[in-house]
């Protein structure tokens, strides 16, 4: 049972249940309970999920990386509606059980990426100008932003729905 109580949807203004409908409908959301406890501040949960929306419809790297990236941070946080959802169909169950940043199963560029989600998440400040270099040999500075930035919104939104129980 979540920790701070979820409101209806009925309740939510019109367009927080719209986004919450877009994002279900594109898969970003596997569940509307997380933004049912946020919709208390409904211009925050607002703007949280128009920053998902712009990584999952505009971002600039790719669905796939997208999946392991937050399936990377799911294993770390322990968020058990994280690491349950599934966002997309590029990433095979067989990947998801061996989300090793060394596995076999995963791109040069995303055994990089994920190297470094798993030290954003747990071990930030063992984060060097190596890394940096090494995302560089794969992605556009523009991409090495981007996958910042959604490691981070991961990396709390998991936090947050776990701390708040609300799944």
């Amino acid at each position: 049972m979540s920790r701070i109580a979820m409101l209806d949807l009925e309740q939510l203004p019109v367009e927080l249940r719209e986004a919450i409908a877009r994002g279900q409908a594109s898969r970003m959301l596997s569940s509307s309970k997380p933004v049912q406890v946020w919709a208390h501040r409904p211009p925050v949960a607002l703007a949280w999920l128009a920053l998902m929306e712009s990584f999952h419809c505009d971002g600039v790297l790719d669905e796939r990386l997208r999946e392991l990236l937050r399936l990377k941070i799911a294993s770390i946080t322990t968020c058990q509606a994280c690491q349950l959802a599934r966002k997309s169909d590029k990433v095979s169950e067989e990947e998801i059980a061996c989300l090793a940043s060394d596995s076999e199963h995963f791109s040069p560029a995303e055994q990089a990426a994920l190297r470094f989600a798993e030290l954003f998440a747990g071990d930030y400040m063992a984060i060097g100008d190596e890394h940096y270099a090494q995302l560089a040999q794969y992605f556009t500075s523009a991409q090495v932003v981007e996958l910042n930035m959604y490691c981070a919104l991961m990396l709390a939104g998991g936090r947050m729905t776990y701390v708040q129980q609300a799944y």
